[in-house]
């Protein structure tokens, strides 16, 4: 059994991707400074795969405890998904958002070069993009100027990563990811007020919130609301083990980047709608101004990671709605 470091492993994909990795045959260690999310995750995550997890409260940015648990576990490999990750909130605090996601993966790849590890599976974005000239894209469309700091700290990730000649890297780029596990236990969990769309809605279903804004409808699109690629969480996460396999099979790969979604796009109008239609919940919305750093459109072409990661999406986008909901139900019924 391999030992694989997960940054973030708490949080909201790197929980998903956590029980992913003991489902096929992994030891996850998880690290995590509980900064956006809760402790009791982690007991959720022993309730599904009936297994123990070794788990750290420590700041990614800390590289002595990082050696210590690196040499405590003989790590094998590495997932880093602990970063911050609201694209307004990042426009708002640009240091914050440099100083914890550039200066946490410095810190990281340090550890991992003192202790020989090579391989690391990092959580990137479709924010690479930026506004990009025509949608589906691929790996080889253009990187564009950020539209956020968050974005930049991906781009600067990645170049960062694909510059470590001693590292064998996969760059995840993530569309939008939505959803829950089917069982309830664990989903998308902020602490505070929401900064992604799912949780706005569920929250403002259940009535935590009294109402949901979209963020303008005045984009070129099909009813003027922003599209993205929406894939399921779940998905994602065994996007990860995929990439784990790929990289112990391709041990002299230096640096490869693939797009995780789903190749189809959504406007934020259609998972209202659909959210209203599968969960037969009616949601109290009104349209706002743009939200700064959005992008109007994007959505993956996904051919590289199904022919080379053997790896696509299959959950729909009514899975995705109604095991959100679903989740948000059973937080309302947990102690």
């Amino acid at each position: 059994m391999e030992n694989i470091l997960v940054t973030g492993g708490l949080g909201y994909i790197g929980s998903h991707t956590v029980v992913e990795l003991i489902e096929n045959g992994y030891q996850p260690v998880i690290i995590d400074n509980l900064s956006n999310t809760k402790i009791d995750v982690l007991e959720r995550i022993e309730r599904i795969t009936g297994k123990k997890t070794p788990f750290y409260r420590e700041d990614v940015r800390n590289i002595e405890k990082l050696q210590q648990i690196m040499t405590e576990h003989d790590i094998n490999g590495v997932i880093h998904f602990a970063a911050y990750k609201a694209v307004g909130e990042s426009v708002e605090e640009p240091l914050k958002y440099y100083d914890n996601n550039i200066g946490g993966l410095i810190t990281l790849v340090s550890a991992m070069e003192k202790k020989g590890i090579r391989s690391i599976v990092f959580s990137s974005s479709c924010t690479v993009y930026g506004e990009p000239d025509v949608s589906p894209v691929n790996e080889n469309s253009p990187i564009k100027k950020a539209s956020s700091p968050y974005g930049n700290t991906k781009q600067i990730g990645e170049e960062i990563l694909s510059d470590c000649p001693f590292l064998n890297t996969i760059a995840l780029r993530y569309f939008n990811p939505i959803g829950a596990h089917p069982s309830g236990l664990i989903g998308e969990l902020p602490l505070g007020v929401p900064n992604n769309l799912v949780p706005f809605i569920t929250q403002t279903a259940i009535g935590l919130r009294s109402e949901l804004t979209v963020f303008g409808d005045d984009y070129n699109t099909k009813d003027g609301t922003c599209i993205r690629d929406y894939i399921h969480v779940v998905d994602l996460a065994k996007a990860h083990v995929k990439a784990v396999d790929y990289i112990k099979q391709h041990p002299d790969k230096q640096f490869d980047v693939f797009n995780i979604g789903t190749g189809n796009g959504f406007t934020v109008l259609e998972i209202i709608k659909t959210f209203e239609e599968v969960n037969q919940v009616k949601l109290n919305y009104t349209i706002g101004n743009r939200r700064a750093g959005d992008v109007e459109k994007v959505w993956a072409n996904t051919d590289k990671a199904k022919n080379v990661l053997e790896w696509e999406a299959h959950l729909t986008l009514e899975d995705m709605v109604r095991t959100s909901w679903y989740w948000q139900k059973s937080l309302a019924t947990q102690p």
